[in-house]
């Protein structure tokens, strides 16, 4: 049985492929064509996945999608007799919907074969059942309450839960114009970071300040019953609508907040000016009040539903902050939260759906690592060096991590790239830069050297699997890089480059049984320095995460990583004629 999960039309395009159940590639389009964040359709995604599944188009079976414009129509309807909005943001939603209807010649574009060679059943779902299932189908849990909240998807922002087996008790929706999504995209671009997914500049840059702003964002964003409520004279989104650009390149968004959300907080900022003290205070407060409104969702969907198990999903799953603080401020005990939380999972959530709702299928399959994208040979590694010219050696595994902690030891930056490249935004240990997280200088050395990116913004700690609970408060599994945690006191001056300015870190923890090349090479530097922890940061720079060789090879002539490795092949700077 083959079943293909597409994200299309909207931001993070990517598809994935199931057989008999079990997950065998996924991957978002922005690899292949390297736009960040691309929303067109995934034609390059899907040729990969069949790729490596080994099928053409007429082998499936199933074509899931993750969206469904007929969903939650007759609360359309009524928005729109209500509040008569725009002409463009019908006509924007229209566009969207005309395009769904042509989704299988553009499949059989993709797969280079005619429509009517594609057997496949194809299913429009509904955006936030694809949040659902992309959590809980593929958590380690039997039964779990779980949580979906994001902007918007299909006229819904927030989805409340339960998962049992193979099956999914819906509570209750938060529909539009409410959004804790939109409430933060909203402020991401009132703060003058105006790139689609920026979001996660103002989480980064909340720590630098204090929630002095908090009362004035409890009138913007509040409580109600067991959801929450916009106040809407802030935002104009319910009557303009938002301006998006989901055409060509990286999608855009324009502010949509209110002249009377510049009289409460000051004129919006400049992406050109200074970001102030000001501002730092204003993200404080977005985050914490963002915060309150999870906290407030978790514990009625807690009273709803008993259970210690949560799987969180949606874009605002994102917010890696407020992750790491549930199981202390609701009942929640263990909280699953998978790579692709965001809209790109909902490929997968898609196609996990129809194998567990639609087939009736029992589960077996457990998303526990991020590897499911492209991958190439030590062959194909060495032509791409030689194709640049630059002369590698070729170490044996022991020997090429013990080069590589040299390196490291010597305040050096380095390029890793191994195996099956990750799905999702972060780089898990297959292409990443790696550091020393020992060094106070570290931070600088890659923002400058590399990165050239904001000084507000962390570095991630990679910390052995076994040994959480020795660096961080709090010791809880966070494979996947979505949680932030607490650094012990008594830790962090023994990992500056990896400590937040409020003494967090947002960690990987990495286990030897899904990533053991990842694992040896961090014990490793730990039998050398005393320290089970690497820095870890995407391999790129203001780019997607490489996907090939040869990106890798360019990303590090073009900066000024001193060495990469590939597959077996180690370079250093030095070594370039």
């Amino acid at each position: 049985m083959n079943i293909l999960g597409i994200n299309a039309y909207h931001g993070d395009a990517s598809a994935c492929l199931l057989q008999n159940g079990e997950l065998v590639a996924a991957v978002e389009e922005e690899r292949f064509n390297r736009v960040k964040h691309w929303a067109g359709f995934p034609a390059e995604s899907i040729r990969y996945c069949l790729k490596v599944g080994g099928i053409s188009a007429a082998d499936l079976e199933h074509v899931a999608v993750s969206f469904n414009p007929k969903a939650n129509l007759n609360r359309k309807l009524l928005f729109t007799l209500q509040n008569r909005p725009s002409v463009r943001s019908l006509l924007d939603r229209f566009n969207k919907q005309s395009k769904s209807a042509s989704l299988l010649q553009q499949l059989a574009d993709a797969c280079h074969c005619q429509a009517e060679d594609i057997r496949a059943k194809i299913h429009n779902l509904e955006h936030h059942t694809t949040h659902l299932a992309s959590g809980f189908f593929v958590s380690p849990f039997e039964e779990a309450a779980i949580l979906s909240i994001d902007g918007m998807g299909d006229f819904v922002s927030t989805l409340s839960a339960a998962g049992r087996g193979n099956e999914l008790e819906y509570f209750s929706r938060t529909h539009y114009p409410h959004s804790v999504g939109y409430l933060y995209n909203a402020i991401t671009l009132y703060l003058g970071f105006p790139a689609y997914g920026d979001e996660y500049k103002v989480m980064g840059l909340a720590p630098y300040g204090e929630p002095e702003y908090l009362e004035a964002f409890r009138r913007i964003i509040y409580p109600k019953g067991d959801s929450f409520e916009l106040n809407l004279d802030y935002f104009n989104h319910h009557t303009q609508g938002i301006a998006m650009n989901w055409e060509s390149g990286s999608p855009t968004v324009q502010a949509f907040h209110s002249p009377e959300l510049e009289k409460l907080l000051g004129a919006a900022r400049d992406p050109k000016s200074e970001v102030t003290s000001k501002h730092q205070n204003i993200a404080a407060s977005v985050q914490a009040v963002t915060e309150e409104i999870i906290f407030h969702l978790l514990r009625c969907l807690s009273d709803r539903y008993k259970s210690e198990n949560l799987c969180l999903v949606g874009g605002v799953a994102m917010n890696s902050v407020a992750n790491g603080k549930i199981t202390q401020n609701t009942p929640f005990k263990n909280v699953y939260t998978p790579i692709g939380a965001a809209d790109n999972g909902t490929c997968f959530g898609a196609a996990f759906y129809i194998w567990h709702q639609l087939l009736k299928q029992p589960r077996k399959f457990v998303l526990d690592h991020a590897y499911w994208g492209s991958e190439f040979s030590d062959e194909e590694c060495l032509l791409a060096l030689q194709h640049h010219n630059l002369q590698p050696k070729k170490l044996e595994r022991d020997a090429l991590l013990h080069h590589v902690v040299d390196t490291l030891c010597e305040g050096k930056v380095i390029g890793w790239f191994q195996g099956r490249m990750e799905f999702g935004a972060r780089a898990l240990g297959n292409r990443t830069l790696l550091a020393d997280p020992r060094r106070a200088d570290m931070r600088d050395i890659i923002n400058l050297k590399i990165k050239f990116r904001e000084k507000f913004r962390p570095f991630a700690p990679s910390i052995l699997e076994e040994r959480v609970g020795e660096y961080f408060e709090i010791d809880e599994p966070a494979p996947f890089m979505e949680k932030v945690f607490k650094i012990h006191p008594a830790k962090r001056d023994q990992i500056p480059a990896v400590t937040h300015v409020d003494g967090t870190g947002r960690l990987q923890s990495v286990s030897r049984s899904t990533n053991p090349l990842y694992w040896d090479l961090i014990n490793t530097f730990a039998q050398r320095t005393g320290v089970p922890i690497v820095l870890n940061t995407s391999l790129n720079e203001n780019e997607p995460i490489v996907r090939t060789p040869d990106e890798a090879i360019k990303c590090f002539l073009r900066t000024h990583m001193d060495a990469i490795v590939l597959g077996s092949y180690y370079v250093e700077r030095n070594d370039i004629k």
